[in-house]
């Protein structure tokens, strides 16, 4: 298992898209890190993200921005948390696409930096590195922080599997694929993640391999 830690820089402005320019250019506002981004089916994406300074000001942003069709807010110690469901610009599409397709699994928080680059960092495989480490293009730019060797607990093994693995994992564990007398079926699965019963059959096995291979390796 390897990880590299990048800093994604955006090559126009502050952001990444025209709600984090806001953002970034009200001084009433700090961002802090973000905790979880996706891209739903529908092809907008949901955000949880920190921040502190003047939560009323924040919300205003919110409101009035084109791109945003719902958010909550929590207000913890100084910091509040924002739950918003977005309409992605072209650049985030890009980088949602790469997350979704990618064999790599992205730890979080991601840290926002003031200049509105973000730090990340990527755990996987080494083949799935060749394959699938973000290159440059119009809308940013990558720079390789550190890179190395990197050996997960039990807790992370979860974090390696792609977001599609996942997704049939858990539906697999919550219908009772992995219980003894097993109550599902590939079959079941597959019908609730809308894929194939082979697909399904395929990921689990993958999965299974990964996390038995970590197992192993961590004796």
């Amino acid at each position: 298992m390897r990880y590299v830690t990048l800093r994604v820089s955006p090559r126009k402005g502050a952001g990444f898209h025209p709600l984090g320019e806001a953002l970034a250019s009200d001084p009433a506002v700090e961002r802090g890190s973000i905790y979880r981004v996706e891209r739903l089916d529908d092809g907008s994406g949901l955000l949880l993200a920190e921040a502190r300074g003047d939560v009323d000001r924040y919300r205003q942003i919110l409101s009035e921005s084109e791109f945003v069709y719902d958010f909550s807010i929590v207000e913890d110690d100084g910091w509040w948390y924002s739950y918003t469901h977005f309409e992605p610009n072209d650049v985030n599409r890009e980088m949602l696409e790469l997350q979704y397709e990618s064999q790599l699994a992205m730890e979080t928080p991601i840290e926002v930096e003031p200049d509105g680059s973000f730090v990340l960092t990527l755990v996987g495989p080494l083949e799935a590195f060749r394959e699938a480490t973000p290159g440059e293009t119009e809308g940013y730019e990558v720079e390789v922080l550190e890179t190395g060797e990197h050996a997960p607990e039990l807790g992370d093994l979860f974090l390696s599997l792609t977001e599609r693995q996942r997704e049939v994992l858990e539906t697999a564990v919550d219908l009772g694929y992995y219980e003894n007398p097993r109550r599902a079926t590939h079959e079941d699965v597959a019908a609730r993640v809308d894929a194939s019963p082979s697909t399904v059959g395929e990921h689990l096995r993958k999965i299974e391999s990964r996390v038995f291979d970590e197992l192993v390796a961590g004796e």
